[in-house]
This record gives C-alpha cells, structure tokens and sequence, in this order.
C-alpha cells in the first residue's frame, strides 16, 4: 500500500474514470431536467410552480443521504456502498422515464436522489485518495471538471433529447452510462483500511431522524413558500419552524450522540469552514442562473428547449480553461489570487446578464457565459482543493459529505430563491409600470390610437380598442418579465461578491494529515 492507503497496483487513472462516471450522471441530473420543465408539466398537466418539485426534490433528497455517507461507508464498506448507490440511481431513473404522473415523478426523484446523493462526496474522497499528495490539485481539477461541466452539458442533452425524442430520454440515458460505472467501481476502487466494512459500526437512528424531518420540512417551506405568501401563511410559519427545530436538535444530537452520523469536529479547521461557505454561495448563483436562463429564453425569447440549453455551452469552453490554467499554475501563485479571479469574475458575469434587453444578439449571451464557466470553474476547483487540504485522510469522506449536504441546501435554496425572485420582481413591475397605461400618458393615447385605427380595418372600434389596449398590456407584462430577469441577476452579482472578505480570514495552507 502506499501512503494513502490505496493498493498501489490499481492505477489512479481507472479509479478515475470508474468515480467521475459516477459523479457525472449525478451532477448532470442536477440540471438536465430545466429545460424540460415546461413539458414534464404539460405532461403532468401541472403549473411550472409545481413542476420545480421535479427539482428540488432531488436536491434536498440526495442532501439527506450525504451526511451519511461516512457511516454507511463503514457499516457496508464504501466500495459497496458506492456500488449500491449507483445502482439505485439508475433504477430511479428508469422509474422517472416511465412517470405518468408528478406525484410519480417526484417520488422516482427522490428515490434517485437518494441513490445519487452519496455518489458526489464518496467520490471526491475515493480521487484524493487516489492519488499522491503532491497531486491533489490534479485531482480536484479533473473532480472540478466533471461537478462543473456536467451543469452546463445538462441543459443542452436535455433540450436536445427533449425537442427530438421526449422528455422521457432524459432519465432513461443515464442507464447505460449508470451500469458502466457499477462495472468500472467493481473492477478498479480498493478500499483502504479505514473505509472498509467495521462490525461496531453503528447508527444514529436519533440524528438521522432529525435530519429527515429537517430536511423535509425545509424542501416544503422552500417549494410552498412563494405560492403560500411565505411568512404571510401560518402553516409556512410552522412548516419554517419544525424545521429549524429539528436541524437544532440534529446539531445537538451530533454533538452528544457517541455513534453520530458526522463528525462535526471538521469545523474546527478554519480553511475547510471558509471554503464551504464560498462554495455554497457559488453553488447557489450556479443552480439560480442554471435555472432562469433557460426559462427567460425560451418565455421571452421564444427559444426552443434546445436552443435554450445550447445558449449555456459556453460556460462548459470556459469552465475548461479556468481547470487548465489551475492545473498549469497553481503552483506559482497564491491560491488567494486564483479564488478571488474567479469570484469577481463571477459577479461580473451576473452583472452582465443584469444589463441584456428583448432586443440582444448571440454575442450577449456568450461573452458573459464564458466567463460565468470560467468563474465557476475556478472557484470550485481552488476552494475544493484548499479546504480539504488540511483534512485528514480518515476525515475525508465524513468532511467530503458534511461540505455536499450544505452545497445541496444552498444549490436548493438558491434554485428556490430565483423563482421566487422573478415572480415577486415581475409583480412589483407590473405594478409600478401599469400606472403608465392611463388617459394622462400622451405617449400611451398616442400608441393606443395608432393600434385601434390598425385593428380597424378588420373590427369595429369597440373590438378594435380592445385589442389593441391587450396588446399593449401585452407588451407591458412582456417588460415586466424582463426587468424582473434582469433584476434578479445583478442581485446574484452583488450578493457574490460578499466572498470576497472571506479570503482574507484564510489561513496558509497546510499539507494534510496521513
């Protein structure tokens, strides 16, 4: 064995491959179901509020897995566990392509988040232990590859799969790619030691109660809440409340309980609680801009759900050469410097989605998706690799799954957040802008008159104004929409750069622990 516990005779690389398929699929599933929002609910002849479901439910499901993961791990053996999680992914998703129904589908989406939800830490700790630590970079910028990549590639395999086959195609082509990386983690992962089966293992049945009920609890108040007026309903109060309970007394539990499902000692390492933090505030800009671009193309724009997933690829090209240029240099600069590129490169690219009109070409979308994949590229690879750095060996698949449950919440919470943003955006601007549409306005008399006279000459002027007065209510909720995007991007800008300070707490980096 060598020092990390690996049998030297698998080689790094097969380890790689057989785990980044893995993570892959699952990252991929994240996204690959925006596009096809709109039809998964004609489908299920449900609202677009409802069918956000089909997505948060998977997030807040694989959220309740992850946190396991080290006890699993060592009550079934990681390999195994690993395994049976990959398995259980690609029945969930031959169960989604077959859903008639949203209460089908959100039940196969939860099964498949919580066979998918283990598959990203379990993977991040298996490829730092895979190989040396001079080599870690390498290893979180090919992880850095696949968790980013993977977002960008979903909206566009979906739109695709969708325009020409169905929705249905989107779920039933991860059962090929799910089988092959079953096969793969059989032939080519060993488990050290330490993650191997252990007799005393035993659950938390306390905790991970709690945990449920949290988590539970908080995907109603996140999905529910804008259509229920938030705080304004007293079952949201109470939902928000049960739920903040039980993740005190979860907390609690963990701190008490000998047998806890996670160490919570992870947080005492500085380095590793900044860079969660960070990561979860990009993980939350990722899921909210993932979620409304294609929804704003394709509303507004008239966009198929091709062509609105395919507007997203540059952020794959830019996603690629921010993990290049971290694997090329990271030696030679402060990882500070590559940290604080990418967050202010993010801002930035939001920023610049906060200024497009009805009227933008294709260059408007690309230039700021191109530096929106290079921001996030590089933010999750460096602060990935910097806040497990100082983390031992042993400790790595427990801090691996502690940092994905809170990167779940904030992906939850930020694809939550933007819907409901656009929506209450959109309501405030109509409002502000229907005051406009009234006698006193000469620009709107004027307009008015130039539409009934056109209207005329196929109507009588009763039908002929009252056409053109919804014409031009028309055009107002089309602007209404519009400043709404808008809006909620710059929001998404400023608040990434409240990263930024955080840099400055870092400590240096040290090597970690054997």
């Amino acid at each position: 064995m060598n020092d990390t516990g690996i049998t030297k005779t698998i080689n790094p690389w097969l380890t790689t491959i057989a785990v980044m398929t893995a993570t892959f699929i699952f990252v991929l599933d994240g996204t690959i179901a925006n596009v096809a929002l709109p039809q998964m609910a004609g489908s299920f002849s449900s609202s677009n509020d409802e069918a956000t479901w089909i997505l948060t439910s998977y997030l807040i499901a694989s959220g309740i897995v992850v946190p396991s993961v080290d006890w699993f791990s060592k009550f079934f053996g990681r390999k195994q566990f690993f395994i049976a999680c990959i398995l259980l992914f690609t029945f969930a998703s031959l169960l989604c392509g077959m859903s008639s129904s949203l209460d089908m589908m959100i039940f196969s989406r939860i099964l498949q988040g919580l066979g998918g939800g283990a598959l990203l830490p379990v993977s991040q700790a298996i490829l730092l232990e895979a190989f040396p630590l001079e080599k870690r970079a390498l290893a979180m910028s090919i992880f850095g590859f696949g968790v980013v990549v993977a977002p960008v590639i979903g909206p566009i395999l979906g739109g695709w799969l969708t325009d020409n086959w169905s929705w249905n195609w989107i779920f039933f082509i991860n059962i090929p790619f799910g089988i092959l990386a079953a096969i793969t983690s059989k032939l080519w992962i060993v488990d050290p030691p330490y993650a191997q089966k252990q007799a005393d293992a035993k659950i938390d049945y306390v905790g991970f109660s709690f945990l449920i009920v949290w988590l539970v609890t908080f995907q109603v108040f996140l999905d529910k809440g804008n259509n229920a007026d938030w705080f304004g309903s007293e079952w949201i109060c109470w939902t928000f409340a049960i739920s903040m309970i039980a993740m005190v007394l979860f907390i609690y539990s963990q701190i008490v309980q000998k047998d806890s499902i996670i160490d919570l000692s992870v947080f005492k390492d500085k380095n590793f609680v900044l860079g969660t933090i960070i990561l979860v505030i990009a993980n939350m800009v990722l899921y909210a801009s993932t979620t409304i671009m294609p929804l704003f193309l394709q509303n507004l724009m008239g966009y198929n759900a091709f062509w609105s997933g395919y507007s997203l690829m540059p952020r794959g090209f830019g996603s690629v050469a921010a993990i290049t240029l971290y694997s090329l240099t990271n030696k030679m600069f402060d990882f500070r410097i590559f940290a604080f590129v990418g967050i202010v490169c993010l801002a930035v690219s939001s920023l610049m989605f906060g200024f497009l009109n009805l009227e933008f070409s294709m260059i408007n979308i690309i230039v700021p998706n191109v530096i929106f994949g290079f921001s996030v590229g590089l933010t999750i690879t460096v602060l990935t690799t910097v806040s497990m750095d100082t983390i031992s060996n042993a400790q790595m698949t427990n801090a691996s799954g502690v940092q994905n449950l809170i990167k779940n919440l904030g992906a939850a919470i930020g694809t939550s957040l933007v819907a409901t943003m656009v929506s209450r955006y959109s309501q405030a601007f109509q409002h502000n802008l229907v005051e406009y549409l009234n006698t006193q306005n000469n620009v709107y008399m004027e307009r008015l008159s130039v539409l009934t006279s056109y209207f005329c000459q196929y109507d009588v002027f009763s039908v002929a104004q009252a056409k053109a007065q919804g014409m031009l209510y028309n055009q107002l909720i089309q602007q209404s929409t519009l400043s709404a995007y808008i809006e909620t991007f710059r929001v998404w800008g400023l608040i990434t750069l409240v990263c930024l300070p955080l840099l400055l707490l870092y400590g240096k980096s040290k090597k970690s622990k054997s």
